[in-house]
């Protein structure tokens, strides 16, 4: 899946630049998934004393909500992007909100000062409310979401990659680079997205029923040999393809 984010501080206009992207690239055939990133400390989906916020006070774990109209999940905690990716099915994911994650970015801003103060090395497109009077913001070309969101879906298809793994950035670095400095990187075009590390090193994998969980090369380096440390011992040994099955 491809993943970016459109970031911005509030009433900036980033809900509206969503919107006609999310109308534009569905009518370029894509599947569109988007996550609304909420800092609101009181916010809840659900209705104090409701049957399903009994469920879930009761069960301190993942609960199902379904109606006539539509089904949601409750859970006990925040989730990592990362956990959320791996439950929708999409071309592209438009996150908004998250700020400082290692994400393509879209800003949108009211006011000048707002770019100087949220443009980094990750975005790669200027839209908001200060699309209304401006063109154009130092190397950035600024899109109207309303009346360029064709060119504004233009420059997502092009710009835009699948998502990294986005380890911890202390366990990973086997780049030699953050994920924020790949994705730098990979926008400037010095790198490619097929340069991530963590993607390419299969010393070791580990599947749950029959989905990859991503490992940190460290990590994968300390399974193997911690493993091989135990299997050269068995009788049988020998070079080539271990598996290992457990089931709980």
């Amino acid at each position: 899946m491809k993943v970016f984010s459109v970031v911005g501080y509030t009433k900036s206009g980033k809900t509206s630049t969503i919107v006609e992207l999310v109308k534009e690239l569905k009518l370029r055939g894509y599947k569109i998934a988007t996550i609304k990133d909420i800092h609101y400390k009181k916010f809840t989906m659900e209705t104090e004393n409701s049957d399903s916020y009994l469920h879930w006070n009761a069960s301190n774990d993942v609960v199902f909500a379904r109606g006539l109209n539509e089904t949601y999940q409750i859970w006990h905690r925040q989730l990592a992007l990362e956990e959320m990716l791996k439950h929708l099915n999409a071309d592209y994911v438009i996150v908004e909100g998250m700020k400082t994650f290692p994400l393509p970015k879209i800003v949108c801003a009211k006011y000048k000062k707002e770019l100087d103060e949220l443009v980094d090395g990750t975005v790669f497109a200027i839209s908001g409310i200060y699309a209304n009077d401006n063109k154009a913001y130092k190397k950035f070309k600024v899109f109207h979401s309303k009346k360029q969101a064709k060119d504004l879906a233009d420059i997502v298809e092009e710009k835009v990659f699948d998502a990294l793994p986005y380890p911890e950035e202390e366990c990973c670095k086997a780049c030699g680079f953050t994920c924020k400095e790949m994705v730098e990187k990979i926008l400037t075009g010095e790198k490619t997205r097929a340069d991530c590390v963590l993607d390419r090193s299969t010393q070791l994998t580990i599947k749950i029923d029959g989905k990859e969980i991503k490992i940190v090369p460290f990590v994968q380096n300390t399974f193997k040999d911690v493993i091989l440390g135990f299997v050269k011992h068995l009788k049988g040994y020998k070079k080539g393809k271990i598996e290992i099955e457990i089931n709980e």
